[in-house]
């Protein structure tokens, strides 16, 4: 089976080309500031990063003969899990959506190059809105504010279907709890291939990251809105951009903030131990919406290839599953994954209504 995968960013259109599981293309397409900025929305750059995708491919002299083209799932409603059949309800949600992100282009990007191939399927899987969230999970103690689920979706529940399969087992018939370790950190508990209860990895949710907050006290965040010290646009880069560990050290880059630590900077160690203090608390938080009954604890996530964030995490949680570490995060592979599930007819794909 050959698989287009088209994976739109703010800055980047990523494609790979994959035989069956096998990569054979991947390439990296970079579009300038100057260049974006001469569209309004970012649907309008639709037929410029679309063209720049067929150029790629014309480049390499690969030819339009593809099974599927499967892009990255935008902020259409919420959605359960799973692999989804690209329809015209869907590109309609996307354009109507008033919240907008580059990810939303790559189900039209995808409908759009797969029409033009005869027998060629349309897919995207698993995006960030993903909600599976059990009632409990979205009160929280304000009914002006119930909770909402925003997480890295596509890595976790495609580390969860990998890990069950080297288990002998399928997703849906195990209870985990995975971490995703990122620029944000989502924790979820997936209950028989259901996430029933995420933190929310962008707003305030959760352990703090390399660049989000996490959880903070409500009280003092109202009263620092108020203080007329800081504008709306600088109070939420205070929640995701320049909050977390970017906040306390100067930087979220954790390849450096590693060397800092192994270089005897107290202060980063203080701050990084801090950080797993608080994945660890919210690990366990999952263990009980599980009754305590989980066959294992997942860790991925680029983060993840720092052995002493690992082993300092399994050393609080271990009482509680086993810990298996995934580190790293290959969206581009996932979402091939899912499109082959589908087309070799191990899963089905569902139909956005």
């Amino acid at each position: 089976m050959n698989i287009l995968v088209i994976n739109p960013g703010s800055t980047s259109t990523k494609i790979a080309i994959f035989h069956d599981k096998e990569l054979f293309h991947k390439r990296n397409i970079s579009h300038s500031t100057e260049e974006l900025k001469k569209f309004a929305t970012i649907i309008d750059q639709f037929e410029y990063r679309k063209n720049m995708v067929l150029e790629e491919l014309a480049h390499t002299d690969v030819p339009l003969q593809f099974d599927a083209v499967i892009g990255r799932g935008g902020l259409t409603k919420p959605l359960d899990g799973g692999v989804y059949e690209v329809n015209e309800a869907m590109i309609s949600d996307i354009k109507s959506n008033e919240h907008s992100h580059a990810s939303d282009l790559g189900c039209i990007i995808a409908a759009s190059i797969a029409d033009e191939i005869e027998g060629c399927r349309k897919f995207i899987a698993d995006p960030v809105i993903v909600d599976e969230l059990c009632d409990y999970a979205r009160v929280s103690g304000n009914p002006l504010l119930p909770r909402i689920s925003i997480w890295h979706a596509l890595n976790q529940k495609a580390i969860a279907r990998r890990f069950a399969k080297g288990q002998g087992k399928k997703y849906e018939d195990m209870n985990l709890v995975v971490c995703h370790l990122g620029g944000g950190i989502s924790v979820a508990a997936h209950e028989h291939g259901k996430a029933v209860d995420v933190s929310n990895a962008l707003d305030g949710e959760g352990p703090f990251a390399p660049e989000r907050c996490g959880s903070v006290p409500a009280g003092a965040l109202i009263r620092l809105c108020f203080s007329g010290k800081y504008t709306q646009e600088e109070l939420l880069k205070q929640v995701a951009g320049n909050a977390g560990l970017a906040a306390h050290l100067g930087t979220n880059d954790m390849r450096a903030i590693e060397d800092r630590v192994n270089n005897g900077d107290e202060k980063a160690k203080f701050m990084v131990d801090a950080m797993i203090y608080h994945i660890a608390k919210e690990i366990a938080s999952k263990g009980a919406v599980l009754y305590g009954k989980i066959d294992a604890i997942l860790l991925t996530g680029g983060i993840a290839h720092w052995t002493y964030v690992v082993e300092e995490i399994r050393k609080r949680v271990s009482y509680l599953a086993p810990v298996f570490n995934f580190p790293g995060e290959d969206e581009m592979q996932a979402l091939a994954d899912n499109a082959l599930a589908v087309l070799k007819g191990e899963r089905e794909a569902k139909v956005f209504k």
